[in-house]
């Protein structure tokens, strides 16, 4: 259609005249029609970053393991995906999500039952014993982390919007497929290939590494400082994203080196505002002076122009259709003001409808958010009962939650602050500050990371809990869990970071937006609060973190914990009898 109006626009300008062309289409996407070598690019880019950190991690030939677990989980993604389009339309979103969001989530619970499986060796036991023993206790972890993020990629179910529906169904599929990769194939691959694949080999101690150890001791003796600290930085950005607007990122922000961007320059120099490019369509029905209505509306504050042409492709069965030019775009408060008016003016003439695209903006962003609390309601209560099991607690599950919704609002005051007032977008991809972030961006972060963040979560709270039953100290199974996970949650955190360091090159801003949302909330995430908050409420909440009345622990169907055997308290105690 776009090549076929240019060609009938050269035919019937003057000689020597030429043909630019802009619109909000051609910015989004930079004017480029397929973007599939720009996702394998990507993919392959994040892929050779993960690598690197994967061999820092191991040190040996082991670094290729999991990544040969996301050669098997992403392909297996997209055959799910190509199945699931038979029945229904999948955004085209959910390639880069399946692509970049599979790699860094196959590599993930990879690398957690690879660590835990290297560390049964070290302590002494055969492969074969390693496998089972990281099977029984990693893989119950990224069994309990997969079904935790295919939950919060699921719950965009309960959204009435077609587009989201089909991400959170697509989305999905990445953890549920990586899964079952790593916990059938993975463990063959250990018991038959890992030793000879471990090389070279080093002498590696079998406990806790020593620096996460000492930051361990560190926080829980100043548990409250540091609880403090990591509150206040969670609260600094979380009061930045209550000044989030959603919508549509400004035109200036789209596609900035792009021929329809250079276009839109031309047109802003000329005196023509961006607003122009999102028109309000109004379907006059039939009885209706057309020119009338658009005399009418042309006398608005904030309409640029309007036009009812009396051509065929204008009119047709007695309606007609006013086109009226706005001069802000409809994201701005100003945009939004005209289109009020506008539909103001409609509402006084029978039959008279308002459409286009800032009207339909406007009703997306209803649609989006006003069934968002009923997704975190859904989401909280779900990941609730699951943790409650996992970890046979009420508050753990609580604070868990809680951390999460509070990391998550940390992320959209990074997204606000970088791209809405610009505070880096321009610096790091030259790109101006977007005024707006765009409708779908936080919804679909808050999704991925909800999920996402509740893996290093579970891969931490289950290593406590395990050292905590084995010493009966909360604070000693902090320091022995934190100690033996940080290096983990670090090396896990890098490669999902750098994956989406990866999706932000593509030309499209909104996946910029995106791939900064994901990003910097893995990073909040891994840091703050899995690094500093987790292991400081923790030591804080002390012997209550493991509280389980007898009537959830029977509703919940958790079975009651091991005796907890204290060495020191049970070597006194003999003495004792002895004496």
């Amino acid at each position: 259609m776009l090549a076929m109006s240019k060609f009938v626009l050269r035919h019937k300008l003057p000689a020597g005249s030429g043909v630019r062309v802009t619109g909000m289409n051609e910015l989004t996407s930079g004017g480029q029609a397929n973007q599939g070598f720009g996702v394998l690019a990507e993919t392959l880019l994040a892929g050779a970053a993960a690598l690197a950190v994967l061999a820092l991690v191991f040190g040996s030939a082991l670094a290729l393991m999991p990544l040969l677990m996301a050669a098997v989980a992403i392909p297996g993604c997209f055959l799910a995906i190509f199945g699931l389009t038979e029945i229904t339309s999948v955004s085209v979103i959910v390639q880069y999500l399946v692509a970049l969001i599979g790699l860094g989530v196959a590599i993930d619970y990879s690398l957690l039952l690879v660590t835990r499986w290297r560390q049964e060796l070290a302590a002494g036991h055969g492969s074969d014993e390693a496998v089972h023993r990281a099977m029984a206790t990693a893989g119950r972890s990224v069994a309990y982390s997969g079904a935790t993020v295919a939950i919060g990629l699921l719950s965009l179910i309960v959204l009435p919007v077609p587009a989201l529906r089909s991400i959170g169904i697509g989305g999905m599929l990445v953890p549920a497929v990586s899964v079952a990769v790593t916990l059938t194939l993975l463990p063959v691959l250990l018991a038959t290939a890992g030793g000879w694949m471990d090389w070279p080999r080093r002498r590696r101690p079998a406990g806790a590494g020593r620096a996460w150890t000492t930051w361990a001791r560190l926080v829980v003796r100043h548990k409250w400082a540091a609880t403090l600290v990591a509150l206040g930085v969670l609260g600094v950005l979380g009061v930045a994203a209550f000044g989030m607007k959603v919508g549509e990122p400004a035109a200036s922000a789209l596609g900035t080196t792009t021929p329809a961007a250079q276009t839109l320059r031309g047109l802003e120099r000329a005196g023509v505002p961006a607003g122009v490019l999102d028109p309000i369509e109004i379907l006059a029905p039939v009885g209706t002076d057309p020119a009338a209505l658009a005399q009418r509306l042309a006398a608005l504050p904030g309409v640029r122009t309007t036009a009812a042409p009396a051509g065929s492709a204008w009119r047709r069965g007695g309606t007609a259709l006013v086109s009226v030019q706005p001069a802000a775009e409809p994201s701005s408060a100003a945009g939004r003001t005209t289109l009020a008016r506008v539909r103001q003016v409609a509402a006084s003439e029978p039959g008279v409808l308002v459409g286009g695209p800032g009207a339909a903006l406007l009703d997306e962003n209803h649609a989006f958010y006003g069934r968002f609390p009923l997704l975190i309601g859904v989401l909280a209560a779900v990941t609730l009962i699951l943790l409650a099991r996992a970890f046979g607690s009420l508050l753990l599950p609580l604070k868990a939650v809680l951390l999460n919704l509070a990391s998550v609002g940390a992320t959209y005051g990074v997204i606000v602050l970088i791209w809405q007032h610009g505070h880096g977008s321009h610096a790091i991809w030259g790109v101006p500050a977007t005024g707006a972030i765009t409708n779908w961006v936080p919804l679909i972060a808050f999704a991925f990371l909800f999920g996402l963040s509740m893996d290093y979560e579970v891969f931490i709270l289950t290593r406590i809990r395990e050292e905590r039953d084995r010493t009966g100290s909360t604070d000693a199974g902090i320091v022995e869990g934190i100690g033996r996970t940080g290096r983990l949650v670090t090396g896990a955190a890098l490669i999902m970071f750098f994956a989406f360091a990866a999706l932000s090159t593509g030309p499209e801003t909104d996946l910029k937006v995106a791939a900064t949302a994901f990003g910097a909330g893995i990073v909040l995430d891994a840091t703050i609060v899995r690094g500093l908050l987790v292991p400081a409420l923790v030591a804080v909440f002390g012997k209550w973190n493991w509280w389980l009345p007898a009537w959830a622990r029977w509703l919940l169907r958790v079975r009651a914990p091991p005796a907890i055997v204290n060495a020191t308290a049970a070597s006194a105690a003999n003495r004792t009898v002895r004496s």
